[in-house]
Order: structure tokens, then C-alpha cells, then sequence
């Protein structure tokens, strides 16, 4: 089941392949501040219906992870990171990570919260 997803303005718009069984949400200093509930896929899985250049990018740290967001509202949309499942980056199994916060007509109250630590993990 195809879940389609937009920012604010809807200049950048998106689809995921199927509904999330669950979302993270990650205390680190960055997502804490953007309010993001991360649902995670396969690049396959992702795909942006939207021209490519209304999406800008925002990297910090070490710059593994590059930070999707709206050109024109800014909207956190998406990120493009390594596997992080065994605490260090997996580059050969990328991920994109959509704020499942933008999913249209989806009910995110069904879907389980899992609380990461990255506050204190990184």
C-alpha cells in the first residue's frame, strides 16, 4: 500500500512503498529540535515525486547523514544515511528516512513509538 507524503506548501512531495510498523523518534540535539517521528526504508522503497531541486540539504557532525528539507518551507522531509542498527554506520545498506509526521491522510496515532537515546549515543 503506496502512503504519499508532503511538506507544508507541497512543493516537495514523496511516496513510500508501505506503512511503517513503527517510527523512531531520536533525542539527539538535531532531531529533537525538528520533531520528527523517522519511519525507515530502502532508497527502493523511497521515491520523490517532486523535482529533486526543491529539496535542500543540511549535513552536521561527522556529515554522514545528509538532511532532507523543503527549499521552499522548510520542512524536515527525508534523510539519506547509512544502516545504523549495530551503532555504527553501514554504508553498503543505505536507508532514507522520512518524517512520517508528513504522511497524508495516515494515522500515525496506530503506529508505535520507539525512543532512541541519541542524545547521549552520539
Amino acid at each position: 500500500m503506496t502512503i504519499k507524503g508532503s511538506c507544508h506548501c507541497k512543493a516537495t512531495t514523496f511516496e513510500v512503498a508501505e506503512a511503517p510498523r513503527t517510527v523512531t523518534q531520536c533525542t539527539c540535539s538535531f532531531c529533537s529540535k525538528r520533531g520528527s517521528l523517522w519511519a525507515y526504508y530502502v532508497p527502493s522503497q523511497f521515491k520523490l515525486t517532486s523535482p529533486p531541486e526543491n529539496v535542500s540539504f543540511y549535513r552536521w557532525g561527522s556529515k554522514t547523514v545528509k538532511h532532507g528539507f523543503c527549499a521552499t518551507c522548510g520542512c524536515g522531509t527525508f534523510t539519506e544515511t547509512p544502516d545504523w542498527s549495530t551503532g555504527k554506520p553501514d554504508f553498503d545498506n543505505p536507508k532514507i528516512s522520512v518524517n512520517s509526521r508528513l504522511f497524508d491522510d495516515f494515522d500515525l496515532d496506530k503506529v508505535e513509538v520507539v525512543v532512541i537515546d541519541g542524545k547521549n549515543l552520539w
